[in-house]
């Protein structure tokens, strides 16, 4: 493929959101440099950041970049002041959920793999986690999260009502069926079907378009059983499909497997444009230390990558990070007693990627790395 110009648009948002997503970024002019192509990368605001600034989550500015954008990357959003203060009229996460509405993003997708050389820092056994490697595909603009909520007119109850259509079950369920017939080809529904009727229609729709991949195996699953099934054989899995809260529920239980949050990746898809964005949130805490894991952020721009088709350049960040992994250039959380920062994580992996003639490395690379490159 010849050179290719592409906008992305950046949210780096906030807590340590900001410095990840500066070095996924960084990783990103590395492939673009490597392979002849132009990325326009382009910081906007969003979250706590956003509120301090305009008083809006999600200035009228950032939805129209995102707009124009072929895709978004986003780091983190979410501020201690607003999560302790039930008061609070506008939050951060109102954003993302407008920024989810507004762009149509329908279908949350989350691999979860348990590397090798991490697999100690899991709270799972080894030989359990040994060799997962599944995606998550989650609904994420129906059910019960959007349907009609609201108080009993006396006030002593409430309901919320999860709604969904044909429709929308139809093009997650495409996009997990093609994602499963280009893996191990085995596809898991998980759902309630033997108590709600939502989960009856999601069965209905998938078992007709089953007919479609004739070699995608597909299992069905209650969700209670899905989430024990995570837990004692997680290696079973390649694709679950799933609604909207059973999907929230179910890809956090399964990120522990890879014993770090700090190392998973997550796409939100819709018709237009398609978010990407690490899943371990703000981290207030961490914020300004250099002790952030950008792995997430950095395997999330490999998923934008690939979703803008550019399959060798995704590949080779993926091989850059496994290299980092190997080599044990990692922050705080994963190698305490020898830590990287923050910053000379996503140089070396920026730098393997510039320069991956020079495979043999050694120690001292990073530091000059992180001295010479970008």
């Amino acid at each position: 493929m010849g050179m290719v110009s592409k906008k992305i648009a950046v949210l780096p948002g906030d807590g340590i959101g900001p410095e990840v997503c500066r070095q996924a970024v960084k990783v990103l002019q590395a492939v673009a440099e490597r392979f002849g192509h132009r990325f326009e990368m382009r910081s906007h605001l969003m979250g706590a950041c956003a509120i301090d600034a305009t008083g809006d989550p999600l200035p009228e500015a950032t939805l129209t970049a995102c707009r124009e954008a072929d895709a978004v990357l986003l780091g983190a959003i979410g501020d201690p002041k607003y999560d302790n203060d039930p008061s609070a009229k506008v939050r951060p996460e109102q954003g993302l959920l407008r920024l989810r509405k507004s762009l149509g993003l329908y279908a949350n997708i989350r691999p979860v793999t348990a590397y090798d050389v991490l697999l100690n820092h899991s709270p799972l056994k080894r030989e359990r986690i040994q060799g997962t490697d599944m995606v998550i595909f989650r609904e994420l603009t129906g059910g019960i999260y959007f349907g009609e909520k609201g108080r009993t007119a006396d006030g002593t109850g409430a309901y919320d009502h999860c709604t969904y259509s044909r429709d929308e079950i139809l093009r997650i369920a495409h996009l997990a069926f093609k994602a499963a017939a280009g893996r191990r080809q085995k596809l898991t529904l998980v759902d309630k079907a033997n108590v709600l009727e939502t989960s009856r229609l999601w069965r209905e729709v998938v078992r007709e378009m089953a007919a479609q991949y004739p070699e995608v195996e597909v299992d069905y699953l209650f969700v209670d059983n899905a989430a024990m099934q995570i837990i004692l054989n997680p290696t079973q899995f390649d694709v679950i499909l799933t609604e909207n809260m059973f999907g929230d529920i179910i890809s956090d239980e399964a990120s522990v497997i890879a014993g770090s949050m700090g190392l998973l990746p997550s796409a939100s898809v819709g018709a237009e444009v398609a978010l990407f964005e690490p899943i371990h949130g703000s981290y207030p805490q961490a914020k300004g230390k250099g002790i952030a894991n950008p792995i997430a952020a950095i395997l999330s721009a490999a998923m934008l990558l690939e979703h803008l088709e550019l399959n060798t350049e995704a590949a080779m960040v993926r091989e850059a990070v496994d290299e980092a992994l190997h080599n044990g250039i990692l922050t705080q959380e994963l190698s305490p007693n020898a830590p990287y920062s923050t910053e000379e994580v996503g140089s070396y992996i920026a730098f393997w990627i510039a320069d991956s003639n020079e495979k043999q490395w050694n120690k001292n690379n990073v530091e000059i790395g992180a001295s010479t490159i970008i």
